[in-house]
């Protein structure tokens, strides 16, 4: 009877997994062996472990589970026959039947195609300032063959051997960042040769693929929002300034640890201050706020992540998490918070949001909810 691995079994395996590359990569760069590339260490193979396969096929994470076992059991074998030497060779013919015994997983499965890149990932922590200096460069660069909307119909994608791929599903989050940043810079072509993209690292610099990498997945993020009614994949809270009371300037990822209430300006401008979470008001100063954010920037990322023009951004509200995830939206003339208002899951929700007290708030079954199921952004099999 076969068995499936545990959740937390995979999380543990894909989490092992991802800090063997970087530690080795880590030792590589140490040595000398991978030298810096576009302003992080190389990944000097060929190949790197294909985790989003280990994901989506249980069979095989299994057997690569059991594999890595069974190394580990042969490796204490002839660990332990060091020091016991009456039966040392009975530990070694015991490490040898249990290599060969071992499921070892088909490298064809275990493996995918890595280039220099691949294990990058970006220094620019998801600011807001990025964002919108990546939206500049979207529409110099990629718009007449991605479309002001992402879906691959510019003017020019007619002219191409194939037509560009949509920018607003799953693609920016399956694909790890540092293979996506390399496409970029370096193009695509398809089998037979022929360019099905051109590279731009003559016209961009690193700053600027990574720029535009984080608005395409700001623009994905409020597209995906709009069509489905859910973040189906975690979306960070743009990062921007924030000055906070006595004076405390901080970032709004220095706030980690803390939930937050992101209230845009207008009809927010009366919020009461909660001991639950720290609120930040965005745009339009209000009077003594108890952290306010008048970045431009930020207003205009947070209509690029919630799929709004700017006429529509006013009044509107957002959970965010203690790690940094949006979690909820709250949409002005809609009252109190309610289950509905949760748009990104910890996958399929077990839990049952506390009904809407009489007084109609239901923020505290919201931010239970978010305590209990905390989210992860899985790329490439890998968390970031």
């Amino acid at each position: 009877m076969s068995w499936s691995l545990p959740a937390q079994g995979l999380n543990l395996l894909l989490s092992g997994l991802q800090e063997a590359q970087l530690d080795l990569r880590a030792l590589l760069h140490l040595l000398g062996c991978a030298p810096d590339v576009n302003g992080q260490a190389a990944w000097p193979f060929a190949q790197r472990i294909a985790g989003e396969v280990l994901v989506q096929d249980a069979g095989h994470a299994r057997r690569v589970a059991l594999s890595i076992a069974c190394l580990l059991l042969a490796l204490l074998s002839l660990l332990v026959s060091l020091f016991w030497r009456r039966t040392r060779y009975g530990l070694w013919v015991g490490a040898v039947a249990i290599l060969l015994l071992a499921p070892w997983p088909d490298a064809h499965l275990l493996l995918a195609p890595a280039v220099p890149t691949s294990l990058h990932t970006s220094p620019n922590g998801f600011a807001a300032e990025g964002i919108v200096r990546g939206q500049a460069v979207y529409q110099q660069y990629c718009l007449r063959c991605h479309g002001a909307d992402g879906r691959g119909e510019g003017v020019d994608a007619a002219q191409l051997p194939m037509w560009p791929p949509t920018l607003n599903g799953s693609l920016l989050w399956k694909r790890l960042e540092g293979e996506l940043f390399w496409r970029v810079r370096h193009g695509m072509a398809d089998r037979a040769g022929r360019s099905t993209m051109p590279g731009f690292a003559e016209q961009l610099s690193d700053a600027q693929v990574w720029d535009v990498l984080d608005y395409l997945q700001a623009h994905a993020s409020g597209q995906m929002l709009q069509e489905s009614g859910a973040w189906t994949y975690p979306v960070r809270m743009p990062d921007a300034s924030v000055l906070c009371r006595q004076g405390l300037r901080h970032s709004l990822r220095s706030l980690a640890g803390q939930r937050l209430r992101v209230a845009v300006d207008g009809s927010n401008a009366d919020l009461p201050d909660d001991p639950r979470l720290v609120t930040v008001h965005a745009g339009v100063p209000v009077s003594d706020p108890e952290c306010q954010a008048n970045s431009a920037a930020l207003t205009t990322s947070l209509s690029l992540v919630l799929g709004l023009s700017a006429s529509q951004l006013p009044g509107q509200q957002m959970l965010v998490d203690r790690d940094g995830w949006l979690r909820a939206r709250g949409q002005p003339g809609r009252g109190g918070w309610s289950a509905d208002d949760l748009v990104c899951r910890a996958g399929e929700a077990t839990g049952v949001v506390a009904a809407v007290p009489a007084n109609g708030d239901g923020l505290d079954g919201l931010i239970r909810r978010m305590d209990e199921e905390p989210v992860r952004l899985v790329r490439g099999g890998f968390v970031h």
